[in-house]
């Protein structure tokens, strides 16, 4: 299973009196970087909503939007301060007896001094309430990594199908390879010749000068390495996911591969295969580009 760092999950759900709502969005990103927007009265919950959504994905930057809504008339209360509303009346009352006026304290009056009357939320069932938010992330969490999953699908063809055209662009100059040593010695042959008129060629220093250029742009060992990078890339998408994610092994293998596209293009004299080798390196760059789409 391949999984793409792009990915949508939401989830609306309704528990008794309590309406819970989650949303999950995520881009690329070298790590996981989770980011929460919910209710102050949530916070205590932030660690055990990370560790919950870290099933969910391994790398990204996820943004995470929690809201919720209670229609229970409990949600709040009035609380009378007695103590207060006491200490307001006997400083009314002393007042009065220093300046010799009526004591014509109401009710009405005395209640709307401050604090005499406050509001009060409720204190949250931690239980309930979790369990509610648990079975919102979960929901939101299942949508978020099938909308991964189907991303990855389309990222895996895609990049399977651009190995196979760079596969045919190693295996084509695997084969022209040995044949510009021939041309090589070929042309060298006629310009000794055209030099030397009537004289003898030395088979021998023809042959070693035919060596010394076969070492010089010997690709071998190049493409040798690039063939097993581009099989290890294929075999990893094959495979899938891991408890890690593929997004970083295929990475460092996207980079061992236009490693040895540039030695190849730089020992290259030939204008066939210097051809191959940018067509390597512009589908490995692109290979790349979408590598960085993976979890």
């Amino acid at each position: 299973m391949v999984c793409s760092m792009t990915g949508f999950g939401r989830s609306e759900i309704t528990e008794g009196e309590r309406k819970y709502i989650v949303e999950l969005k995520s881009v690329n990103n070298r790590y996981l970087d989770i980011n929460i927007k919910m209710p102050k009265k949530f916070n205590a919950f932030e660690s055990a909503i990370r560790s919950e959504l870290k099933s969910y994905m391994k790398r990204g930057k996820v943004d995470v939007y929690i809201s919720y809504e209670d229609f229970s008339e409990s949600e709040s209360k009035v609380k009378y301060n007695k103590a207060i509303a006491q200490e307001y009346y006997n400083f009314l009352k002393e007042m009065s007896d220093d300046f010799g006026l009526d004591n014509d304290v109401r009710i009405s009056v005395l209640s709307r001094f401050p604090e005499v009357f406050t509001m009060e939320e409720e204190e949250l069932d931690e239980e309930e309430v979790w369990s509610g938010i648990k079975k919102a992330l979960d929901l939101a969490g299942e949508q978020f990594l099938e909308s991964r999953k189907r991303e990855g699908e389309f990222l895996s063809a895609d990049l399977t199908e651009k190995l196979s055209g760079m596969l045919e662009n190693v295996e084509y100059i695997t084969e022209r390879s040995p044949q510009i040593i021939e041309e090589y010695k070929g042309k060298l042959r006629e310009k000794i010749q055209d030099l030397l008129e009537d004289k003898q060629i030395d088979e021998n220093r023809l042959a070693m000068e035919v060596t010394l250029y076969a070492d010089k742009v010997c690709v071998d060992e190049e493409l040798t390495r690039l063939r097993s990078h581009i099989e290890a890339t294929r075999e990893a998408l094959k495979v899938g996911d891991d408890k890690d994610g593929i997004g970083r092994k295929l990475d460092f293998l996207a980079q061992e591969m236009n490693r040895e596209a540039n030695t190849i293009l730089s020992k290259s004299t030939d204008l066939k295969i210097s051809d191959r080798g940018i067509a390597l390196k512009t589908d490995i760059e692109k290979v790349r580009e979408q590598i960085q789409n993976i979890e």
